[in-house]
């Protein structure tokens, strides 16, 4: 295995120039671009946004189509492979089903076809799940918390826990897999769910994934003493299943266990307590062309005024490369949020996207 397809490109200065590979400057190889659509949610969970009083982005400052289709095309010639649609929540986005359409029929350096994958709360599934597929849509992550209604409604501030399980359900009729599905564990809130979420998302032909709870609250109320950990995750299902790690784990951000030997596993997002920014090969778009080099970075590099100053296309491409290659090298070793000095970012996990 070459250097570049294991993650990882030798030390020294990074080739420059659109059709470069995207490397930082701690010899990691970027191939996943997280693309946010919006900041609206139809959901208002307590760790990510609050009830009232959002402050949107402005509609004049949200990328359009073409917009991200350009930026996708130049990722994608400098090595990009995938791209996640997130938000907020993608689906509320009219042109959605456009989306995928335009960026799945963009091909690498090597004519291979691009990934798109979906973070979704799964809402508007059923009514539009036929066309995203016909249109490309590879993946699916959908996120759901609890499968109690009372503390669907309590953790989410509206009561549509039916229409969630409603999504879940016509993503598990569908041929998209693997199918995850995603949920904050939460100390006395859903740690008592594990369990039950896990054989849920077995019955589905799902993967349950599990995400320590992490500082990206608009209300910057995280407690790291409150959280619940990988260890105590494990250690819960442990009584239920044996398990046994995956190995090959690469760039994923989910470390896996199979589930008494398989073929069902479950995944954990443990950013906190089992940090992999070693391996991370991730860069992140916000609906208002933001370029990010971390979930939790406090610098942005601002691509919308390159798309909008009204030079040529070969000077824009030109600025769009240079804006994501400085972003890159701008990369941190990792995102310290186990260090004092830590800053929790400020736009809420809305706005930065999943």
């Amino acid at each position: 295995m070459d250097a570049f397809a294991s993650g990882h490109a030798p030390a020294g200065d990074a080739p420059t120039g659109i059709g470069a590979p995207l490397i930082d400057t701690h010899g990691r190889v970027h191939r996943d671009l997280r693309i946010s659509l919006t900041d609206r949610c139809s959901l208002r969970c307590t760790y990510c946004m609050p009830e009232q009083g959002n402050e949107w982005l402005a509609r004049t400052s949200i990328l359009t189509l073409d917009e991200i289709e350009r930026i996708a095309r130049l990722a994608a010639a400098d090595g990009i492979t995938t791209f996640r649609l997130t938000g907020g929540e993608p689906l509320l986005r009219n042109d959605i089903v456009e989306v995928v359409r335009r960026l799945a029929a963009i091909t690498g350096p090597a004519g291979a076809p691009v990934e798109i994958a979906m973070t979704t709360n799964g809402i508007r599934l059923p009514e539009l799940l036929p066309g995203l597929i016909e249109a490309g849509l590879n993946r699916l992550n959908i996120s759901i918390d609890t499968l109690r209604r009372d503390r669907f409604h309590e953790l989410t501030r509206r009561d549509r826990l039916d229409d969630v399980l409603e999504g879940i359900a016509a993503a598990a009729a569908s041929a998209l897999r693997p199918l995850k599905l995603n949920a904050v564990a939460m100390r006395d809130v859903n740690d008592d769910e594990l369990v039950d979420l896990v054989e849920f998302a077995i019955a589905h032909d799902a993967q349950m994934r599990f995400i320590e709870q992490m500082p990206l609250d608009a209300g910057h109320t995280w407690d790291r003493s409150r959280m619940v950990t990988q260890d105590e995750i494990l250690a819960a299902l442990a009584e239920r299943w044996t398990l046994a790690p995956v190995p090959g784990r690469g760039g994923a951000p989910a470390a896996r266990w199979t589930l008494d030997g398989g073929p069902h596993s479950v995944g954990v997002i443990a950013s906190v307590t089992a940090p992999f920014c070693g391996d991370c090969d991730r860069l992140r778009l916000t609906a208002d062309g933001q370029l990010r080099n971390c979930l939790f970075s406090t610098t942005e590099y601002d691509v919308l005024p390159i798309l909008r100053d009204g030079r040529g296309d070969e000077a824009v491409d030109a600025g769009i490369d240079g804006m994501l290659r400085s972003c890159v090298r701008g990369k941190l070793p990792g995102h310290a949020i186990n260090d004092p000095s830590f800053l929790q970012p400020a736009r809420g996990m809305n706005a930065i996207g999943g």
